[in-house]
């Protein structure tokens, strides 16, 4: 035995973690690659209304009407592949006073059942010339929309 005192000599270099914030995602094939930082926000769950998507179709349909890429609603409703009977009936959204028009594009997910108000309801409310009075019968539907004894 020796008289050696008993130390313990450290050989490997001292060293900090290194935090970092990553996610793995996926790319366009499918194959999984690490990304920095946070992953994205998911969105909401629920399924956003088919009259909110029916809006902001009525809108872009405006503005490529309007900005000369098609000459007409004939040749609107040949590019989208439905009747141009079906095409009036969304174009016609466009006629609802414009804050009802951002509450149409804002409505809420719902996430079960049917959507509390429908493209078949806002109709009559879109013929209407009056926006004072289309504001009184949308106030009208949107308040029994949340009921369930419909």
């Amino acid at each position: 035995m020796t008289d050696a005192p008993n130390t313990t000599f450290d050989t490997s270099p001292r060293t900090r973690p290194i935090r970092r914030a990553f996610h793995v995602a996926r790319t366009d094939r499918g194959a999984r690659e690490y990304r920095r930082g946070e992953a994205p926000r998911r969105p909401t769950p629920g399924q956003l209304p088919r009259l909110s998507r029916l809006m902001a179709l009525a809108i872009h349909f405006d503005h490529a009407l309007a900005s000369g890429r098609l000459r007409s609603q004939a040749d609107l409703a040949r590019a989208g592949q439905v009747t141009r009977a079906r095409l009036s009936q969304i174009m016609n959204l466009c006629n609802l006073a414009p804050d009802l028009q951002e509450e149409l594009l804002f409505l809420k997910p719902y996430f079960n059942g049917r959507a509390p108000i429908t493209e078949r309801q806002i109709r009559p409310i879109a013929a209407e010339p009056n926006w004072e009075k289309q504001r009184r019968r949308f106030k009208k539907l949107a308040g029994t929309a949340g009921r369930s004894d419909q």
